[in-house]
């Protein structure tokens, strides 16, 4: 499930596991001390799960796509894009100047969650963002985060069976 801002992906994609009697739902943001507003956001989303859901908190992505493969229980994976933010950032590609191995540190992350991905053998929804459509960021890491997670939706929808997108509270397939 992708889209916007505000595009209604997290609620679409939450109604489409209501009938899934486990679910972890894998929240990869980071915590919202501090973050009023978001803060707020993550209340907001707590709020909705319904109370046999099971909230893992985490940046190691794959690590919880492979235990909820054991347990055989569904995942709500919320969202590729806060992940990736923080996976650049524990490989320091936020500084000004990165380690040399920065992007190869990153690819092999998101090689290790597209892995988790393909062998998930249970019912897997997925929320991320869709940046690459909108303003031209301003500065060199917005540009970055941008590209990297043009490239990151890419490699998951590659393993996905269905891609939505969400755009003002509606819902499309996409080929």
């Amino acid at each position: 499930m992708t889209g916007g801002a505000r595009s209604g992906k997290s609620t679409e994609a939450e109604r489409r596991m209501l009938a899934e009697p486990e679910v972890v739902y894998v929240a990869t943001g980071p915590s919202p001390e501090g973050d009023g507003s978001w803060a707020e956001r993550v209340a907001a989303h707590r709020s909705r799960r319904p109370h046999w859901w099971r909230t893992e908190e985490t940046s190691d992505a794959a690590a919880a796509l492979d235990k909820a493969a054991e347990t055989g229980d569904a995942v709500l994976f919320d969202c590729a894009g806060t992940w990736l933010a923080g996976a650049m950032e524990a490989c320091g590609m936020w500084s000004d100047s990165p380690p040399a191995d920065a992007g190869e540190r990153l690819e092999r992350r998101i090689e290790e969650l597209a892995a988790a991905w393909r062998h998930f053998p249970g019912h897997l929804v997925a929320v991320t963002n869709e940046v690459g459509m909108g303003v031209v960021p301003a500065t060199r890491s917005g540009g970055l985060f941008r590209d990297m997670l043009g490239r990151l939706n890419q490699r998951l929808a590659q393993e996905s069976e269905e891609v939505l997108l969400a755009a003002a509270g509606r819902v499309t397939e996409l080929p």
